[in-house]
């Protein structure tokens, strides 16, 4: 894209700003920043905005934005006192206030023969997942509605800001395509993104429909579609609901779409977050194979790039599943790397939900899960329609037993992610959570399908086995602890309270009478 103003042409595809007597020298960030505030010239950008998109949100002090800030000014004429261009609301932010033209891209233009030997990846190759999220086309002009058009991808833009493995397309320039018309190859190419995110909002009598597409700009695949449909006067009210599943959907379909590119390449073409994004299709098998299969590639990914913060928390996250579930020979060695990891990523990026996530489920392996509450709160904090940090929150709180505020952490993560790779641990942690109020019927109808569900793993057949048996149903509980016994022959109580220490007396020694009369 190349952005006009006055006698200056910023081309943001060569990286390159020509000003009346030829190229001006820019260091990388200072264009960046350039460029982000000439992009976004119709409003505002506050210094988190500018921090998160230009620093990826790593502690920046003041006076580093101000000489980022001078730097670009001066590159074009411009200063503090003048404010000719670039101009400081104090206390909220900058502002481009200069007349910007630019030259649309060709989008009709087909591609020229050549360039069927080009990289297939395109500019995205080698560098994190990016998405740009489109404006979406409205069918049946109703004007109370009409701003949904717009209102939900810009709310988009912002809450997938918060997620710190994607890279967003800041709003003024996404916005210059329009989903009705956009090629998503084009969208790629102009903007440097491997996904866009396109929508339609229809009216049909008083009823709303809403149906977002995330496509792969490379190919042109669809990676995921979704419909939303609500009463016309309700749709705002249930704008955020969407808002939630459409981000949640997106930490789960784009890591899984880019696992399954990163099959496709060569080794010695994997760079380090194609290896993270194949680790991870392993890590969420939860079994030893797979877990070791993770560990090599995600130590792989950290090799690559020692800088790579999700990587190491990830790394934590094996090591939690080799100790957890005594996958290894040496649980200690393991519980003592998921904190190293998981302290290693927080350094270098402590403002991600993921790696707060991994430090605070950490602690829980020492058997001090209310140390862990501090960081697990900070996930969702951060990243508040971040499903796993909910069920962390959610497993927190059953252990401690505080049974009604499990249920409501765990009721959110299954609402934002239906089909999480946690799924069968939010449903085992509402079934011990119900445990505990009494509602054993329904108890052992969630632990039964955590139990049943892609992922579980011994200890979850455990507690469908003792969630049957407190509720009554003998033959049920036997069921589940044959099915124990046939995966870990050794299993013993013991076992059982070292992954869940529960703190209640009452429902410990209830527990404890269930898995004794099973055998265990």
């Amino acid at each position: 894209m190349k952005y006009r103003f006055e006698d200056f042409v910023l081309d943001t595809d060569c990286a390159e700003l020509q000003g009346p007597d030829g190229l001006v020298r820019l260091e990388g960030r200072v264009f960046d920043l350039l460029a982000l505030l000439v992009a976004n010239h119709q409003r505002l950008l506050s210094k988190d905005e500018i921090v998160d998109e230009i620093w990826q949100g790593r502690a920046i002090s003041d006076a580093t934005i101000s000489t980022a800030i001078k730097d670009a000014r001066r590159a074009i004429g411009d200063d503090g006192n003048a404010q000719r261009l670039i101009r400081t609301q104090h206390g909220r932010g900058f502002r481009f206030v200069g007349t910007v033209g630019y030259d649309a891209p060709a989008q009709a233009e087909p591609p020229r023969a050549e360039q069927s030997t080009a990289d297939p990846d395109g500019p995205t190759q080698g560098t994190r997942p990016s998405i740009a999220i489109l404006p979406f086309r409205i069918i049946g002009i109703i004007p109370e509605v009409s701003a949904i058009a717009e209102a939900i991808p810009t709310e988009l833009i912002s809450s997938l800001a918060r997620l710190r493995w994607l890279r967003i397309v800041a709003r003024g320039s996404s916005f210059r395509f329009h989903s009705v018309s956009a090629d998503p190859a084009a969208v790629g190419q102009t903007l440097s993104v491997g996904y866009c995110l396109t929508g339609s909002v229809e009216i049909s009598g008083r009823r709303v429909a809403i149906m977002v597409e995330l496509v792969d700009t490379r190919t042109g695949d669809i990676v995921w579609a979704e419909r939303f449909e609500a009463p016309l006067d309700e749709v705002h009210a249930i704008r955020a609901d969407i808002v939630h599943h459409v981000v949640a959907a997106l930490e789960l379909h784009i890591p899984l779409h880019e696992a399954e590119r990163a099959r496709l390449a060569t080794p010695a073409s994997m760079d380090s977050w194609s290896t993270y994004h194949l680790g991870l299709q392993h890590m969420y098998r939860f079994n030893r194979a797979d877990n070791e299969i993770a560990a090599h590639h995600l130590q792989r990914a950290t090799e690559l790039d020692p800088n790579f913060a999700r990587a190491f928390a990830a790394r934590s996250f094996t090591s939690f599943q080799n100790a957890f579930q005594k996958l290894v020979s040496d649980p200690q060695q393991e519980i003592a790397n998921a904190r190293r990891f998981a302290e290693r990523a927080l350094e270098l990026d402590p403002i991600d939900p993921f790696c707060n996530f991994v430090h605070g489920r950490a602690q829980w392996l020492v058997g001090d899960p209310d140390e862990g509450q501090h960081w697990l709160d900070r996930a969702v904090l951060l990243s508040p329609n971040f499903a796993q940090g909910f069920y962390a929150r959610g497993w927190t709180d059953a252990i401690a037993g505080r049974a009604h505020e499990a249920l409501e952490n765990v009721s959110t993560s299954i609402h934002l992610s239906p089909l999480d790779p946690f799924l069968y641990a939010m449903q085992s942690v509402r079934g011990i959570a119900l445990m505990q109020t009494g509602d054993l019927d329904e108890a052992a109808l969630w632990a039964d399908m955590g139990a049943r569900a892609p992922g579980a793993h011994h200890l979850i057949a455990l507690v469908a086995g003792v969630a049957h048996k407190l509720n009554g149903d003998l033959d049920k509980a036997n069921y589940w602890a044959a099915r124990v016994r046939d995966r870990r022959a050794d299993t013993t109580t013991a076992d059982f309270f070292r992954a869940f220490d529960l703190k209640s007396e009452p429902f410990r020694r209830d527990v404890i009478d269930a898995l004794s009369d099973l055998g265990f």
